[in-house]
C-alpha cells in the first residue's frame, strides 16, 4: 500500500484518539497533520506495526499540547466546553461504553486529570488496549502505566454512565424541549428536567450567555424560556448526532452558530451544555437540515 493511502486508512481513527486526548477539534487535526509529517518522513521499512506507530507518535504529540492548553485554559473567559464533533467523525461506537467515552461530560471530566493519566485512560476505556501495549506507547513500566490507570479511574469514579433512550427516543423529547423553551412553557419544560440538572455554556465571552452553571430544574427552565426569546430573527433548529449523543443544532442561513447538546437519564434531560463559541464550531458546519 502506498505511503499516503497507508496512513489515510487511519486518519479517522487518528484523529478520534487525539481528539479525546485533547478536546479540541483543532488542535486533534493538528495534531494528525504532524503525524502525518513524522510518518512521510520516516523509515517505513523499519516500522513493524504500522498502527501502533502511528498511536504513539500522535499520543506524544498530545500529551505535549496538554501542557499548554491547560495553561491556556485556566486564562479561558467563562465556562469551557470541549469542540463538538458530529458522531460519524469519531468512529466505530458500537457500545454504549463508548458512545459515552467521547460525550462533553466525559471530555470534560477528563480536564481533571493529568496528561500521563488522560493518555492512559483514553487508550484503555475508548480504545481498549491492553497495560502491556499502553506501556509501548507511552514508553513506562507495564506496572506504572497500571497505577496512572488506577489513579484517573479514582478521579472519575462519580461519573456514571446515565440511561440513554433510542436517537429516535432522543429526538423526540429533544423536540419537545426545544418547543417548550420557544414558546416559554416553564411548566412544560420543567416536566422534561432532571431536578438535579445544570446547563453550561461557552461561548468564549463572545456572546451574552451564562458565564456559570445554572443549576435546578426551576433555574434551568427559566433560563431557557428567557434566552429563546432573545434569539435574532432567522434562526433554524435541527438536530444531529453529536458526541455520541443528540444535539440541537442552531443555524442562521446555514451556519452553524451554536451546539446544545443534551444529556439524558431516561426521560428527563439531566443536562445540558452549549458551545456557541465560534472558535469550536468548524466540525459543526453544514449540518443544516441533516
Amino acid at each position: 500500500m502506498a505511503p499516503v493511502a497507508e496512513f489515510e486508512t487511519r486518519r479517522g481513527w487518528l484523529f478520534g484518539l487525539a481528539y479525546q486526548l485533547l478536546g479540541s477539534s483543532a488542535e486533534a487535526e493538528d495534531a494528525v497533520q504532524d503525524a502525518y509529517l513524522r510518518w512521510d518522513r520516516a523509515d517505513r521499512a523499519a516500522i513493524t506495526h504500522p498502527g501502533a506507530w502511528l498511536a504513539k507518535v500522535v499520543t506524544n504529540l498530545c500529551l505535549n499540547r496538554l501542557t499548554s492548553a491547560r495553561a491556556t485554559r485556566e486564562q479561558y473567559v467563562g465556562e469551557w466546553l470541549p469542540d463538538p464533533v458530529p458522531t460519524d467523525l469519531l468512529g466505530p461506537l458500537e457500545t454504549a461504553e463508548q458512545r459515552d467515552s467521547v460525550s462533553l461530560a466525559v471530555l470534560v471530566l477528563l480536564e481533571r486529570l493529568t496528561p500521563a493519566e488522560r493518555a492512559v485512560f483514553v487508550l484503555r476505556e475508548a480504545f481498549g488496549y491492553g497495560h502491556r501495549e499502553i506501556a509501548d506507547v507511552m514508553e513506562l513500566s507495564e506496572a506504572n502505566c497500571r497505577q496512572l490507570y488506577r489513579r484517573a479511574a479514582q478521579h472519575l469514579a462519580d461519573h456514571k454512565p446515565r440511561f440513554q433512550p433510542s436517537r429516535e427516543e432522543r429526538e423526540r423529547l429533544a423536540g419537545r424541549f426545544m418547543a417548550a423553551a420557544q414558546h416559554g412553557d416553564l411548566r412544560a419544560l420543567e416536566e422534561l428536567l432532571a431536578e438535579d440538572i445544570t446547563s453550561w455554556a461557552d461561548s468564549g465571552g463572545r456572546l451574552p450567555m451564562a458565564r456559570r452553571p445554572v443549576t435546578g430544574r426551576d433555574r434551568v427552565a427559566r433560563y431557557f424560556a428567557g434566552a429563546w426569546r432573545k434569539l435574532p430573527d432567522g434562526v433554524d433548529f435541527t438536530f444531529a448526532e453529536v458526541n455520541g449523543g443528540t444535539a440541537i443544532i442552531a443555524t442562521v442561513h446555514g451556519t452553524t452558530m451554536g451546539v446544545v447538546a443534551l444529556e439524558f437519564d431516561g426521560a428527563t434531560i439531566a443536562g445540558v451544555r452549549i458551545v456557541a463559541n465560534p472558535a469550536k464550531l468548524s466540525h459543526m458546519q453544514g449540518l443544516a437540515g441533516s
